[in-house]
Formats: C-alpha cells, structure tokens, sequence
C-alpha cells in the first residue's frame, strides 16, 4: 500500500518504513524557538547538559512576539536569546526582522520535503511549501538542538479535497475559516491534513502558507500541500541546496477524506470566542467594529498587504476605527514601501508597526480596551487573545478587515472590489 506525504517524509528522516501510528526518531532539517518559547528552551538545554547545538546553520532564535521589548522583564529574555544565539554561532534574527512563520521559508531554511520542528503551534506553516513542519514544546526543542532529532508518531493523514476554484473576492483565509468551521477545532486532532483539489492547486506561495498555518486550529499536526511549480521555483530562488520534493502516493491511505466544492464560497467570519465559529461576512453586518488589525504569520504578507491596499486605497478609515498593520517580515515592509502599498495604507490612516507578531498576542502592541470588537486576521480569538479578556476578537481576511475598517462595521469586502 502507497504512502501519504507524512509517512513518506518521515519515513526517509528515521531511516525506517514508516507508517501511521509508529514511533519514528526522526532528523530534523531546522530547528527554530521565537522569544516566547526559547528562553524555557534555553533553560532545559543547560539542564540537559547540552554545550553546543547540533548544527548553528540549522537553528534559528526569533525575536519577534514581544518585539521591540515593551517591560524590564522582557527585555532581559531578549537578551538571554541574543547571548546564546553568539556563543552558539546560531542564526538570530532580531527586532524588526519579522514573524519567525515567514522568516524561516523566506531566508531560505526550509524546502519541499523537509522536517522541520519549532517551539511555536503555527510552524505548520511550513507545510505551504510541502514540507512536514510542526509545533513542539520547550524541552522537545531542547533536545533537537542538542541532538539534531525528534521523536514522533506518525500521524494519521485526512485528505481534504476542494472542488472548483475560489470565486473573486474571497481568499485563502476564507477557505481556512470555512474549513475550520466544517471540520472544527478538534475534528483533525493529531492528523497530517494534506489539502489538495482545484481550489488549492491554484493557489500561490503566499496563500498556501494562510492555509497550512490554520491547519492547528482544526487540531492538526501538520498541514502540507504538495508543492506546484511555482512553489518549487519560489524555493530555489532562496535556497542552494538539493531538496527531494514529496508527494503522496496513488494508493495511499487516508484515515478520512472530506470534499468541499469552494467554488461558490462568500468571505468568512470567525465569531468570538472560537476559531471554527463561523459564519459567512454578511450575516455580521450589523456588528461595529473599534479596531482592525492586518498582520501575523498568517496574514502580513504582502500579497495581504496589496489585498487592502486595493480597498483602501484613495479612501480614509472609518474615524471610530483604529486600524493597525504589522508586516510579517521587514523585506515585505520594504516591498510595500516601494511599491507605494505602505503610502496607500498611511495616507488611509493606519498605523503601521515594526514588522513582527505585533497585537496578535496581545503583549504590548494594540490590546483593545473593555467590550471592545477587533477584527483581525490572526489565526485564534480565543478569549484575552489580544491582551483583554472581555474584548471582541472576529476573523477575517485581509480583504474583510480592510472593508470593515471602512465602513466601521463587519462587512463583505466584494462591494469594494469591482
């Protein structure tokens, strides 16, 4: 019997046949902890006994969720980051570089059929890219910096399968909430999601990460889609070394396959306080809005960026609306600067910050006050989110934020798109 992508991907890191349900020790391609996760990281390294990582090329800190550093306390995990990244002659990339989910595939350090591991939920991101990228704990990231391994199980893969190609005006984050909302948070727990069908094949680098990174709201282990031609171009222009793209076998066998037809899909809305709370944008529009936010390893692409700067563009945002913008990464914040996408969204008053996680986790960067409604386009809107407990958290596309900031309600962006 035929192979999914994750079996095949960890089956040639462990040196085994690997099927759903063994217990691989697997090489890691990359290892990466951002300033939320790799200080404890850190910590357990030493406890360890670790003295250097198995390969600096292949490790990366991020400085980027509490960037720049808004308390004492803060700053000094910072710094304990900054100190171990010298004495290991590991990568760092520090304040200002961006999200550590489009860092580590735009320098270069991850490629179709890689297995990578990082001490943060969304590196599932990856997956866009057909490599099998996942979240793990401090301690297990610890142990991957000293050995160069990780132990898994092989998940169980859900195939899922969507017809027809996404109507203009709705987006990959569209199709991610809709999916989250059909499957729901737990539906794909411990599984391998390979997203395949017309509608994903279509989709570019940009959309393919929106999608892959969501894959954990459904509960899932990993997220991939295998990599089109233009994936496998995007890669070789950011990386010289050899990598062996995957892709699942005719046969292979999936523990669940589900079918959407998406060709009709409207843009989607995440209701507090769930991810798979969802509900189509129009239903909302009746709910007002005090902030928008477009940014995080979700959405602060560029590819995003241009999406609401096509909608704001010549047009001022709602007065009763603030409307904050975090690039992902400060290479996207310079491409937005030249292709004067930064002025349209200035001159349309947003505020734009350092490139970085920014309000997403609510740390020092737009916390809303009591009883207030953000919509975002951030992966989770889990109760204090942001920062307060008693605020309003809805998501949406880029395409919907910027709308919404508009008209200082939720609002179907298709009105202002032609």
């Amino acid at each position: 019997m035929g192979k999914t992508i994750a079996e095949k991907i960890l089956s040639s890191h462990s040196g085994v046949d690997a099927r759903a349900g063994d217990i691989v020790l697997a090489d890691v391609d990359f290892v990466m902890g951002q300033d939320g996760t790799s200080p404890l990281a850190i910590k357990a390294f030493r406890e360890m006994g670790g003295k250097k990582v198995f390969d600096p090329e292949k490790v990366a800190m991020v400085i980027d969720h509490g960037a720049p550093s808004p308390n004492e306390g803060t700053a000094n995990l910072h710094k304990l980051m900054r100190d171990f990244a010298a004495e290991q002659g590991s990568i760092l990339y520090d304040v200002g570089e961006g999200v550590c989910h489009q860092l580590v595939p735009e320098r270069g350090h991850v490629a179709p059929g890689d297995l990578v591991v990082g001490a943060d939920s969304h590196t599932c991101t990856y997956g866009g890219l057909g490599a099998f990228s996942t979240g793990v704990g401090s301690t297990d990231l610890a142990a991957a910096l000293i050995t160069g391994k990780t132990w898994l199980k092989v998940p169980e893969s859900m195939k899922i399968v969507c017809r027809g190609h996404l109507p203009s005006g709705t987006y990959s984050k569209d199709l991610a909430l809709y999916l989250a909302g059909k499957i729901s948070a737990s539906g794909a727990t411990y599984m391998s999601c390979e997203f395949t069908g017309e509608g994903v094949d279509a989709l570019g680098v940009d959309a393919r990460f929106t999608l892959c990174n969501m894959a954990v709201e459904m509960g899932a282990k990993a997220g991939i889609i295998a990599p089109s031609g233009e994936v496998l171009a995007w890669v070789r222009g950011r990386s010289k070394r050899k990598f062996h793209p995957v892709f699942a076998d005719e046969d292979a066998r999936y523990a669940d396959v589900r079918e959407f037809d998406v060709s009709h899909l409207a843009p989607q809305v995440a209701r507090p306080h769930e991810v798979d709370n969802v509900c189509e944008a129009h239903e909302l529009s009746g709910v007002e809005i005090n902030e928008a936010f477009i940014g995080t390893c979700t959405n602060g692409r560029l590819e995003d960026l241009r999406v609401a700067a096509a909608i704001l563009k010549g047009k001022r945002v709602n007065p009763s609306v603030r409307l904050i913008v975090a690039p992902a990464s400060r290479r996207i914040l310079v491409e937005a600067l030249r292709e004067g996408v930064l002025e349209t969204l200035l001159n349309a008053g947003a505020a734009v910050l350092p490139p970085g996680c920014g309000p997403c986790v609510g740390t020092h960067a737009g916390v809303p006050a009591d009883g207030e409604v953000v919509i975002s386009t951030a992966n989770r809107n889990f109760k204090g989110r942001m920062g307060n407990s008693s605020a309003q958290i809805y998501l949406a596309s880029p395409a919907t934020v910027a709308a919404s900031a508009l008209v200082g309600r939720i609002t179907d962006p298709r009105r202002f798109l032609g």
